[in-house]
């Protein structure tokens, strides 16, 4: 049986689309190869996926995942280049598909792809725009990939800097409200383990809330907000103190910073 897909990485991004793309039947265990650099890591996955072959080198002519750091993929991908894959998903931020069509060569169809971290848990975001060579077919392929830890939209390689500003910094956004709402709830007199699973469980399920109910958030917010009760006055403070414009221009710095990255 012939390979369908490597990946050239085998970190937690790659392992994460590996077991996904598994777990949804998109390939047997035996069609998909890793390739990894670090011997411990490859016998940390060859012990999960023992059908999976699981190597320090990348198979020729086979569609491949640089599912690497920026730094490397370089390097992957011109040895990529000597063994011919017909197309090449890259989730490395900030690499532009000119970069990597220069480094493959004419012959490499590229999809460039932003992901995020809660694709480790089967539940991110992705975003997909094609090189120029990469065909509506090749989008496909790459959504199709991605599609197996979590949403994918399909956009313009110009907008994945604002991608990447929001829902690929986006969780770490999340995270730091989470510290904040934890450390209030136990400067207000909550045990901090009281705190940490209220404040858990209350971002799980408003973000539950947010994907299934089919509402704009402002109606959802109104939902809670009772005039002159304890959510308006909340509301009333964050606004006062700029929470909207702290947000846009998170996004946009770390818009730019993605830009600064690529060599725009």
């Amino acid at each position: 049986m012939g390979f369908r897909l490597q990946f050239i990485g085998g970190g937690k991004m790659g392992e994460a689309l590996l077991g996904g793309l598994i777990a949804q039947g998109w390939a047997q265990p035996d069609e998909l190869a890793v390739t990894e650099t670090l011997a411990e890591r490859r016998s940390e996955l060859a012990g999960r996926y023992p059908r999976t072959l699981v190597s320090d080198a990348p198979q020729a002519g086979v569609d491949a995942v640089l599912a690497i750091k920026p730094n490397d993929v370089e390097a992957a991908a011109t040895t990529l280049a000597t063994l011919h894959p017909p197309r090449v998903l890259s989730i490395a931020a900030g690499v532009r598909t000119a970069s990597l069509e220069r480094w493959l060569g004419a012959g490499t169809r590229v999809v460039r792809a932003m992901p995020n971290t809660p694709a480790l848990v089967g539940a991110g975001v992705s975003a997909v725009a094609p090189g120029s060579s990469a065909s509506a077919g090749d989008v496909s392929w790459a959504v199709d990939v991605l599609s197996s830890v979590g949403a994918v939209e399909v956009t313009s390689e110009q907008q994945l800097d604002a991608v990447t500003g929001l829902s690929g910094s986006g969780p770490a956004y999340v995270f730091l409200v989470a510290e904040a709402l934890i450390a209030a709830g136990v400067a207000e007199g909550l045990a901090p383990e009281v705190a940490d699973t209220l404040v858990r469980e209350t971002i799980r399920g408003a973000g539950e809330l947010l994907v299934r109910a089919d509402r704009p958030p402002a109606a959802l917010r109104a939902d809670v907000t009772s005039p002159g009760g304890t959510t308006a006055e909340g509301i009333r403070v964050l606004e006062h103190e700029g929470v909207r414009e702290a947000v846009a221009a998170a996004v946009a710095a770390a818009t730019r910073r993605s830009l600064e990255l690529g060599g725009s």
